[in-house]
């Protein structure tokens, strides 16, 4: 009886995690794009939202009840079941990234020690590889369901893309785990917190060919290829509307809030505060600094995102192959034969 009513216990615990982290993460993806188009105001010398409410914060609002009162369409040509699975599926793969996100250390709530993370798996860097691939499937199914040559163009485009560069993203993760020895994200961070320094000391050229992959994972400028309204008018989606349209959309930023979080636990310590004696203050106290410390790191690569998405402009097709084949891959494999070696050096 005992060990059931702890099983339940567990299991509550575990529920309310993953709905605190799965309407937190799409509460910030849409103040993400209230913060896009703000960023994008001011580097290009412009107001950016200011009429929704003070200062422009209800227009994120504004935007999701305009998506939601749009009329649903569904092509009489295009595959509907397909149709409507597509954006389903990419909405959820984005989400199933945070379940193995160390958002903190544990927190002592009604007499239980609870973890800051859904799921401590061993094997946690390949869970969100698995996860990510899904997420460009439902770029495919829902470009290829729309009976649309623009949007099928635009699905090859994205499959093309997540193919070269999700080899020199493993290739600069291999040369992590080199480094540190586990796949788990919790133990990369947990070792980066007793250790001396972040994994950004001692993979800097990792991190770059990781970061630059990971805007390419998300389709952000200058990698949104798959979305060139000049070449293909609207993307994949183009024939999407309502909250189908908005869940493709939500995807997008909810993948570079995952993004930022991966990487910001992977190579800048996570919710890692520096210079900061967690035992100097309660458990509950020190666990909700480390999760404001890792929002504030998750931010910040949020707004590079959005800085390089505003500042350079897109490449043309050919040149992002050239970029994913002839120097990504060359680097990565030469970053993960430089660290066996500095690792064999050491020996």
């Amino acid at each position: 009886m005992t060990l059931l009513a702890l099983d339940w216990a567990f299991l509550i615990e575990k529920l309310v995690l993953i709905v605190i982290i799965v309407f937190a993460s799409l509460g910030i993806a849409l103040y993400t794009t209230f913060g896009e188009r703000k960023v994008a105001a001011i580097l290009q010398d412009r107001p950016g939202p200011n009429r929704a409410g003070p200062f422009g914060l209800l227009q994120p609002l504004a935007d999701g009840l305009k998506l939601i009162m749009k009329e649903e369409i569904i092509p009489n040509a295009s595959s509907k079941w397909l149709f409507i699975i597509g954006p389903g599926l990419a909405m959820t793969a984005s989400l199933m990234t945070c379940a193995v996100i160390p958002w903190g250390t544990a927190v002592h709530l009604f007499g239980r020690i609870i973890e800051l993370q859904v799921a401590d798996v061993n094997i946690g860097i390949l869970y969100v590889f698995a996860v990510v691939s899904m997420g460009v499937y439902g770029i495919m199914i829902g470009g290829w369901a729309s009976n649309n040559k623009l949007s099928l163009m635009s699905a090859l485009r994205a499959a093309s893309q997540a193919i070269s560069y999700e080899i020199a993203m493993g290739l600069a993760l291999i040369a992590l785990l080199m480094t540190t020895g586990s796949l788990s994200l919790k133990t990369i961070v947990a070792d980066q917190v007793t250790g001396h320094y972040w994994n950004i000391v001692y993979q800097p050229l990792g991190f770059l060919i990781f970061f630059i992959c990971a805007m390419a994972e998300c389709n952000r400028t200058p990698f949104d290829l798959p979305e060139a309204e000049n070449e293909l008018n609207f993307g994949y989606h183009q024939e999407y509307s309502s909250m189908k349209l908005g869940f493709y959309l939500f995807a997008e930023y909810v993948n570079m809030i995952m993004s930022s979080a991966i990487m910001a636990c992977m190579y800048f310590g996570g919710y890692d505060l520096p210079f900061f004696d967690e035992s100097t203050v309660a458990p509950n106290i020190a666990a909700m600094i480390g999760v404001g410390t890792l929002l504030i790191k998750i931010v910040l690569f949020i707004f590079l995102f959005m800085w390089i998405r505003w500042t350079i402009p897109r490449f043309r097709y050919d040149q992002l192959m050239n970029l994913g084949w002839k120097k990504m891959i060359p680097l990565a494999l030469f970053n993960m034969l430089l660290t066996g070696a500095l690792i064999l050096s050491k020996l």
